[in-house]
């Protein structure tokens, strides 16, 4: 919603401001500008990325407009999700917890939290390092280690759409300058033409350099900083779950472990205790 309401902000000022001076729309429509700008970009863009990064920007913008970050349910998922298998790591046989983890579609405990476990690659994270720890010789020193390669690893791979983005919208003002020559270009050609015909022809040739520099700064510029966000915001549950893990191996019990795991969830959206301590209440402890 925000992005919408900041184009069309965007978009008033700009065209009301140019109307407001005297200036007449009609001349701002050149399509044909647009073409080249537009294909010139996405056309780069295509060529300088592996298609399942063009996939993965196409999902990053449709999060970005949706600002699909996690919600308050989603977080207090994953930390009910954790407790119970922490609890269940106190308290039940290897065999018990290997069901829960070789199998997270058919476990009660990964069920109970919808949001975690349409999370594919969250939920695989969260159980091969649950399978670390039930092997028992592994020391919470090098399985931090290895968790901080892994989130790193993914992080980058999270936003690999981001700097995509961000190198095609930085490229717009300079094929913007391509396709305002193109239009000078044609003028030129008309260099004979009256001053009113030929004015008109220049004019159209800036456009070029005035769409290739709105592109830039005021269109995929502010998208890709919300695409970054959002990526970032999503990362945040790996940490959720790196430092809830940690904190138990460490020799926390599974609710002070969970604080560990709380903490690291920015304040503005942060559960409160109260809100914790009611999902591990009803955090599921046998199949139904």
């Amino acid at each position: 919603m925000n992005i919408i309401i900041g184009l069309i902000i965007t978009s008033g000022c700009i065209l009301g401001s140019f109307m407001a001076m005297g200036g007449e729309i009609e001349a701002l429509f050149q399509p044909f500008e647009l073409v080249i700008i537009g294909g010139a970009g996405i056309g780069s863009f295509i060529m300088a990325n592996p298609m399942k990064i063009v996939r993965d920007s196409l999902k990053a913008l449709g999060e970005a407009f949706k600002h699909k970050i996690p919600k308050d349910r989603e977080y207090l998922d994953i930390l009910a999700v954790l407790y119970s298998l922490m609890r269940d790591l106190r308290t039940k046989s290897r065999n018990e917890i290997e069901a829960h983890i070789d199998n997270p579609q058919e476990s009660f405990i990964f069920q109970g939290a919808p949001t975690i476990l349409k999370n594919t690659a969250l939920t695989h994270f969260i159980c091969d390092y649950i399978r670390l720890i039930i092997i028992g010789n592994a020391r919470s020193h090098e399985i931090e280690a290895l968790m901080d390669e892994e989130i790193n690893s993914v992080l980058h791979d999270q936003l690999k759409p981001y700097h995509a983005l961000t190198t095609m919208g930085d490229a717009f003002p300079a094929i913007g300058i391509v396709a305002a020559v193109l239009g000078v270009i044609k003028a030129m050609a008309a260099i004979n033409e009256p001053p009113a015909v030929l004015g008109h022809l220049i004019g159209s040739a800036l456009v070029g350099t005035f769409l290739g520099i709105l592109l830039s700064y005021c269109v995929c510029s502010p998208l890709v900083q919300q695409v970054k966000a959002v990526r970032t915001k999503q990362h945040r549950l790996y940490v959720i779950v790196k430092q809830t893990l940690i904190a138990y191996m460490n020799g926390s019990v599974p609710q002070v472990a969970l604080e560990y795991g709380r903490k690291t969830i920015s304040s503005y959206e942060r559960p409160s205790i109260d809100a914790v301590e009611q999902e591990m209440m009803n955090a599921p402890s046998k199949a139904a």
